[in-house]
């Protein structure tokens, strides 16, 4: 009896053989088979209701949403509702009052880094000679208040505009609350937004990679993208997805898919202060410099010693690991592009460890790129 029970106890799916037979005769094989019925269609219920429990919480790699219908959308402050627009199913976005954007939250969506698809067409409800470019778009990472999200957008009507500043901000991305198109444009002219061919009342096919700090945005299926964001503003790793637009249009968006990747081991918080190796690559040359830093909070102070001068200034603030920093110093003679003067230098961007990456310019001067890493 002892052996018998001992046996019955070490019997799992799909471990049982003739032996059992041989040893116990059919009729206890039988009544052992139906032990192990039992107990697999237990183990695959408590299986499937684990499986259940974990896609509550966390999303399936690959979600589609036809969005042939407004049902499940998270849109309070918007109208959502299903149309047939230009020959296909799709919902219909549009918002009451006058220069202001609206949001709707896809549901049980949670993205850190990936693929976001989408289809997406604009048509303005302005009186006719009335210049309104339109503003869709989709956002990404966005907070369960909507109150923080990155946001990749399109202006169709600036597309094929007359003045070539304008045809420049056919598509743009911003960082709410923080990092609207003003401030971006004014701080980093032309680097948060470019040219793109759009339309009008015209679906248009919209991919947005993501990986980690780095964002791009390809239109139509072009293997090139349109726009590339290398350093997201805002400071939240992972969020919901969003379809976005503004008043005096009907957005329209359909057949959005959401493929999610293995999100990059990132992490907010880190510190600023200590000495640093910066290079930094522009339009008129590039330069090696080194930046002394501490920090109080969140204002940064320290030195710049290189081509820009030696022990200029620096002050500026950090952010969980957002810096923004900016100094005075002096053009060098040596340059062939640019008088020497005075000058005015703002960097931008993030530090992760004991490396970090953003954007810099020397007003007046120069535009471009600086990579740091912290020195021993």
């Amino acid at each position: 009896m002892n052996t018998r029970r001992k046996a019955v106890r070490l019997v799992g799916p799909g471990s049982a053989g003739p032996w059992f037979a041989a040893a116990f005769g059919v009729t206890e094989a039988r009544g052992i088979r139906r032990i192990r019925l039992k107990c697999w269609l237990s183990c695959s219920a408590l299986t499937v209701l684990a499986a259940n429990c974990l896609f509550a919480q966390t999303p399936p790699p690959v979600q589609t949403f036809p969005l042939h219908d407004a049902t499940g959308l998270i849109a309070p402050k918007v109208k959502a509702e299903a149309v047939n627009y230009l020959g296909r199913k799709s919902v219909r976005m549009t918002l009451e009052g006058e220069d202001h954007e609206g949001l709707a939250l896809l549901p049980g969506t949670d993205f850190q880094d990936g693929v976001i698809e989408a289809d997406i067409a604009l048509k303005t409800t302005v009186p006719p000679g009335v210049r309104y470019p339109g503003f869709v778009g989709i956002a990404f990472r966005v907070r369960p208040d909507a109150s923080h999200y990155e946001l990749f957008y399109l202006r169709p009507g600036n597309s094929e505009a007359p003045d070539q500043a304008m045809r420049n901000h056919a598509v743009q991305y911003v960082s709410a609350p923080d990092f609207g198109w003003y401030r971006l444009r004014r701080q980093w002219p032309w680097v948060y937004e470019s040219h793109a061919e759009l339309a009008m009342e015209t679906w248009t096919k919209v991919r947005i990679e993501v990986a980690g700090r780095a964002a791009k945005l390809y239109l139509n299926g072009s293997a090139k993208p349109s726009l590339v964001v290398d350093g997201l503003k805002g400071e939240d790793l992972h969020g919901a997805v969003g379809l976005w637009s503004f008043t005096n249009e009907e957005a329209h968006f359909s057949n959005l898919r959401i493929t999610r990747a293995v999100p990059q081991d990132l992490k907010n918080g880190s510190d600023v202060a200590g000495p640093w190796e910066i290079q930094y690559s522009s339009d008129a040359g590039g330069m090696i410099a080194t930046m002394d830093l501490h920090r109080d909070g969140d204002k940064v102070t320290g030195t710049w010693s290189g081509p820009l001068g030696e022990g200029c200034t620096i002050t500026g603030t950090w952010r969980n690991g957002y810096v923004e920093l900016s100094f005075a110093g002096v053009w060098p003679k040596e340059s062939r592009q640019g008088a020497p003067g005075p000058v005015n230098a703002f960097l931008a961007g993030w530090i992760d460890g004991d490396s970090g990456k953003g954007q810099m310019r020397v007003e007046g001067r120069s535009d471009g790129a600086w990579v740091a890493k912290r020195k021993e």
